[in-house]
């Protein structure tokens, strides 16, 4: 069964209202939460940045149901691999084992904030598979010493361990990526709904198979419910513009003002034309098709705009999972 998940943007809402917007997800029964974990928001009209993993700690102990993940954690810059083995460790303790790692190479824009350049895209890629390696290690509770290419680790420890280690999610975006990191993985995080991450992952040696081996795929796809279609179309411009930029794009700009200039010309209908905007439930079903139909076994939607958060969760989300649901089987 596919499963259906809330963003908890942290480029759009405060702390206190994430926490509030978490609450009512688990409440209109969405299976599980997953948030972004920025030190800047893409565009200044979108105005927040709270810390992701002090936000997930009050999640954790408000929510009782959902499952919880990062979507996703860089672990090779701003963060240091053995700080985010052990945050992680206790995150999952605090949420009784709810909590999923999502790792990814990350953007510069939120790596650039500590000082030490931004690395070409295989570089990152080698620094994740190496990061990847040292928390896997101290999942296990060992002392753990380690010096590679690009981090060392001097007499290492998690202490607090939740009974089970924590999965590992990573988020992929081609043929190379997924046949590096599905062996070393728990489950694939992806933000296209490309059919061929799936039969590349379950094809490469190692791998847990996606569905039936336990691993999931996990997606993420930006709505923008309003009761007013001109005013979603709006505000999905003015908040979610970079959208159309693109991977490749996304990952190398530094600055909200690089993401301002860069999406100068990209029109409402560009931005409308990739992301459901107005009060058509069946619209937004026929956007999130494309992921099931995939292989994609869990998808998160992202509720554009967090002043709009509130009126979607109370009057639309509920309506909104029936139609998926009974649209996915």
């Amino acid at each position: 069964m596919t499963r259906f998940g809330y963003t908890l943007m942290t480029e759009q809402s405060g702390p206190k209202d994430l926490l509030r917007h978490a609450v009512a997800a688990e409440e209109v029964g969405f299976d599980f939460e997953v948030t972004s974990d920025h030190y800047f928001p893409w565009l200044s009209a979108q105005g927040h940045a709270p810390y992701a993993w002090t936000v997930l700690g009050a999640v954790a102990h408000a929510t009782e149901r959902v499952d919880l993940a990062t979507y996703v954690t860089c672990p090779t810059m701003r963060y240091h691999p053995a700080v985010v083995a052990q945050k992680a460790s206790t995150l999952n303790l605090l949420a009784d084992g709810r909590f999923m790692l999502g790792l990814g190479s990350g953007e510069n824009l939120n790596e650039h904030v500590v000082g030490d350049g931004w690395p070409a895209v295989d570089v990152r890629q080698d620094m994740l598979a190496e990061a990847v390696e040292i928390i896997q290690r101290l999942f296990t509770g060992e002392l753990v010493t380690h010096d590679g290419t690009y981090f060392r680790v001097d007499s290492a420890r998690v202490w607090d361990l939740p009974d089970e280690p924590t999965p590992i999610g990573v988020a992929v975006s081609g043929e190379k990526s997924v046949e590096r990191f599905a062996p070393v993985a728990d489950h694939l995080v992806a933000v296209e709904p490309e059919p061929e991450l799936i039969e590349t992952w379950n094809a490469t040696d190692g791998a847990r198979t996606i569905g039936a081996g336990g691993a999931r795929a996990i997606g993420q796809i930006p709505i923008c419910w309003d009761p007013q279609e001109e005013r979603a179309v709006r505000r999905a411009h003015d908040q979610f513009r970079w959208f159309a930029g693109g991977w490749a794009v996304n990952a190398d700009l530094p600055t909200t003002a690089g993401f301002a200039a860069a999406t100068q010309f990209v029109r409402p209908e560009d931005v409308s034309a990739q992301i459901p905007c107005g009060p058509d439930l069946d619209a937004i079903v026929d956007k999130v098709r494309p992921y099931w139909e995939a292989g994609f076994t869990d998808i998160a939607l992202v509720q554009v705009g967090g002043d709009s958060v509130d009126e979607f969760l109370r009057t639309a989300a509920g309506p909104l999972l029936e139609k998926l649901r009974a649209a996915a089987g």
